[in-house]
């Protein structure tokens, strides 16, 4: 196992590699002078152009790149255009509230989610399964910012039981993370059930009957283990997405979190932000995918590394 995760860990190394090449040049591409930008709409050519040189964007391009390189291997991210401050200090002050956000958000989900799958899986074709499937569509369908307004008019605005802004206290993350995880509680009640129906039909669930176990032993006993492996997989997948998809939910409840601060990099064209966020999202989903093939060891312990 060890080796395994050393070798996935140096397979990450080209991936990296490739990422930093087009987020560099993808950034680059954005309409704009960030040098106008921070030296302010009144400044002169002659300022400008002193900018530019002080942020090293009178270099060509392929020199930029060498000197990001540079800075990265010695874990430098730069320095905001914006606050001046490191690019590493800017993401820190706004990892937490988006992490925090994103495993209340994933928690109630998969609860719900499978929850809702499994019912609709073992009472398929009945009246829970419509309904728990009705529920998912709905849930898919609906968009994040649209329930995100009417949580908040309803639960802030009419009835003043929630806060709408800000992230100071446990009731603040009941609205947000409702919002950000309705969506991936209805992928994972659809992604459920269709695992659990498949395995839920197969002899060794036929055979377990037969011997006079109890449903609720057939289900979460012999069932359960073996359909969890495409469910895990998805349920990584959703995290990745939830912890860097969520600026749509970020910026209508204005929380502050790294969602929030890419809107406002790229509304700035704050380049060293806009980088280091991307990698970041990109280590992230690295690495979460190889802890998913982790768990898989541990859910199913007939699979083995080599």
């Amino acid at each position: 196992m060890l080796s395994y995760i050393a070798r996935r860990l140096l397979g990450m190394i080209p991936t990296l590699l490739i990422v930093v090449v087009i987020v560099f040049l993808f950034v680059h591409i954005l309409p704009g002078d960030p040098a106008r930008l921070v030296a302010g709409s009144d400044a002169d050519e002659a300022t400008i152009n002193l900018i530019r040189k002080d942020l090293g964007l009178d270099l060509p391009l392929p020199q930029q790149f060498l000197r990001y390189v540079e800075d990265l291997s010695q874990g430098n991210l730069g320095h905001s255009l914006r606050t001046k401050r490191p690019v590493t200090q800017e993401i820190s002050e706004r990892f937490m509230p988006t992490l925090w956000l994103t495993v209340t958000s994933m928690a109630w989900s998969v609860l719900f989610g499978m929850g809702i799958g499994i019912c609709s899986a073992v009472w398929r074709n009945r009246w829970p399964d419509r309904l728990g499937m009705t529920l998912a569509v709905s849930g898919i369908s609906f968009p994040a910012f649209a329930l995100g307004m009417i949580l908040m008019q309803i639960f802030s605005v009419q009835f003043g039981w929630l806060p709408t802004v800000g992230a100071d206290s446990w009731k603040h993350y009941i609205l947000p993370s409702i919002t950000l995880g309705a969506a991936v509680a209805a992928v994972m009640a659809r992604f459920t059930r269709a695992s659990f129906v498949e395995v839920i039909q197969e002899d060794f669930v036929r055979t377990a009957r037969a011997k006079g176990l109890t449903e609720t032993s057939v289900v979460f006993k012999h069932t359960l283990r073996n359909a969890l492996i495409p469910v895990v997989t998805m349920m990584g997948l959703q995290f990745g997405f939830l912890l860097g998809g969520s600026i749509v939910v970020e910026t209508v409840f204005n929380w502050p979190g790294l969602g929030r601060l890419l809107v406002d990099s790229v509304n700035q064209r704050d380049y060293p932000v806009i980088q280091g966020l991307v990698l970041m999202f990109s280590m992230e989903f690295i690495l979460i995918n190889l802890l998913v093939d982790v768990l898989y060891g541990a859910i199913n312990p007939s699979i083995r590394y080599k």
